[in-house]
């Protein structure tokens, strides 16, 4: 308990008497100070008792008074205490009645009572309050190691909540919920979602606090981890702020599940390990050695339909090129996927491979789930929201990502060089994710929106559109017209509104210039993408 002005009243080596505020002296007392000055204030940090002998005071003006500890309060003196039978026989009454209307309570000290031994006793008490805190921490920190050992993260928290007197949530790397103590928590803390996420883009060790959900708790959140990104997060809700014990209690809290995220930590590297393993076996056609080597680790995942992901960012491309590290971003995408399958209870191999992540997921699961969640996330926060982009614009911060079609551990090389093409198709196109489905369901003719399509074309075309600017005919436009209706002679005329032998003409000379047969199948395929990659200029 923190020591007040009730517990100074109640001692009984003091004899000190209650002249005024009797309704205040439950007021918390930081220090005792004495001091003679006319205006102390200058001097008080708050939460002081005050004493003083009115040396320098004119204490009998009712004025003066009212002003004296009209200041005194503002500045937040928590009482006053007034030696009597050293200048004054007594309080004087204008004393007494300024703390009255002020609400200031003030104590009548006797002659016998040092002012010294005031200050020993708020000493002493502010020391006992201090060990006991420190004592009591020391016990909480014992009860919270021997939770986190014997039930995990969960019987941590519900210790902690215990401790503190409200409630503690866990979150993942992700922002998502991991635990709630008390279980009633757990609506509390899923509104701290975006609270968390924020706290995430800060540089860990990061903390803040915010007003609790229901505006009617203090909530502090904490990051875990010790790396530059947190693992984790810790949401801890309270009526009021924190005391010393209780903080104690809190760092402690962050402490063990620091320490339980890096272990984690440790374990999980040693996992995604064992996953570039396999997936060099899967991509090897070995998928028997897969199985053996994946064990109960992986080896459900290898039973069924799976999705393989290739991922890279505009930054990681950079850095490479400047022989740099990068890829932030694949962080927060291999984190996305795994809370997803963790919370779903399924197995996904992440493996970063150099400046790429490379991911084995369930078909249909909540890993390849959460990945296109985020994709469709990103691509909306970008200039234009979800308009589908033609143009290689992807932000460099954001991941590009290729997704493969259904396949099993015989066809994971294919499923690998899908992952790779979507993956290319998807920079080319400046989207986020595209799917190698989506490419053979789509058009060809949003590849042909390439530099290196374009520049053949141009130059395939060169020599006819030069022949067309001279006025000498209009072989481009007769080219065009005589593939769209598949070589027929007649319609592509009438098209033209010319006759069909002047028609004919026009393709010799179209030969005759590329110096290319049009009987040939591959020549008139490419002529027609090239007139369909230049068809915008």
């Amino acid at each position: 308990m923190p020591l007040t002005l009730a517990s100074l009243v109640h001692h009984s080596a003091l004899k000190l008497t209650v002249r005024a505020g009797e309704d205040k002296l439950d007021v918390p007392v930081r220090w005792a100070h004495a001091s003679e000055l006319a205006d102390p204030v200058p001097y008080m940090e708050g939460g002081e008792l005050l004493l003083i002998t009115a040396l320098k005071l004119d204490a009998e003006n009712p004025e003066a008074m009212r002003r004296y500890v009209k200041r005194l309060a503002g500045a937040g003196v928590v009482g006053l205490g007034f030696a009597v039978g050293v200048h004054y026989e007594d309080i004087p009454e204008a004393l007494v009645r300024a703390a009255e209307e002020e609400g200031l309570p003030l104590l009548e000290v006797p002659r016998r009572t040092p002012f010294l031994a005031i200050s020993k006793a708020v000493s002493a008490a502010i020391a006992a309050e201090q060990y006991q805190a420190v004592t009591a921490g020391f016990a909480a920190q014992r009860e919270l190691t021997k939770q986190a050992l014997t039930a995990g993260a969960e019987g941590l928290l519900s210790a902690l909540a215990s401790q503190v007197d409200g409630w503690a949530a866990l979150y993942d790397a992700s922002g998502a919920v991991v635990a709630t103590a008390p279980e009633w928590a757990g609506r509390r803390a899923a509104r701290l979602t975006a609270d968390v996420q924020r706290l995430r883009e800060r540089p860990a060790p990061a903390s803040s606090v915010v007003a609790g959900p229901e505006h009617e708790d203090r909530v502090e959140l904490h990051s875990l981890g010790t790396g530059r990104l947190p693992r984790a997060a810790l949401a801890v809700g309270t009526a009021s702020t924190l005391g010393t014990a209780e903080r104690y209690a809190l760092h402690s809290a962050i402490a063990l599940l620091t320490l339980t995220t890096e272990r984690s930590r440790s374990l999980h590297a040693a996992e995604r390990r064992i996953g570039a393993a396999v997936l060099r076996m899967l991509l090897a056609g070995e998928p028997d050695h897969a199985r053996a080597v994946a064990g109960d680790l992986y080896g459900g995942l290898l039973d069924a339909p799976f999705r393989l992901i290739v991922a890279e960012t505009g930054t990681a491309a950079a850095a490479r090129d400047r022989g740099e590290p990068g890829g932030d971003a694949l962080d927060v995408l291999a984190e996305v996927m795994e809370s997803a399958a963790a919370r779903a209870g399924e197995a996904v191999l992440v493996v970063p491979e150099g400046e790429r992540l490379v991911v084995l997921a369930a078909d249909g699961g909540a890993a390849v789930t959460a990945c296109c969640d985020h994709a469709a996330a990103l691509e909306a926060a970008r200039p234009g929201g979800e308009v589908r982009r033609t143009l290689p614009t992807t932000d460099e911060d954001d991941p590009v990502i290729g997704l493969s079609a259904p396949a099993g551990p015989i066809a994971t090389s294919a499923a690998y060089k899908q992952a790779q093409q979507a993956l290319s198709v998807a920079r080319r196109r400046g989207r986020v994710l595209v799917e190698h489905e989506q490419m053979a369901a789509g058009s060809v003719l949003p590849l042909l929106a390439d530099d290196a399509v374009r520049a053949f074309a141009d130059g395939l075309l060169r020599a006819l559109r030069e022949h067309d600017a001279t006025g000498r005919g209009d072989l481009v436009a007769s080219l065009r017209a005589w593939l769209s209706r598949h070589g027929q002679w007649d319609a592509a005329a009438a098209d033209l509104g010319v006759h069909r032998h002047t028609l004919r003409y026009r393709m010799r000379r179209v030969e005759e210039i590329l110096g290319r047969s049009l009987d040939d199948p591959d020549v008139r395929m490419e002529l027609w993408l090239a007139l369909k990659a230049t068809a915008t200029e």
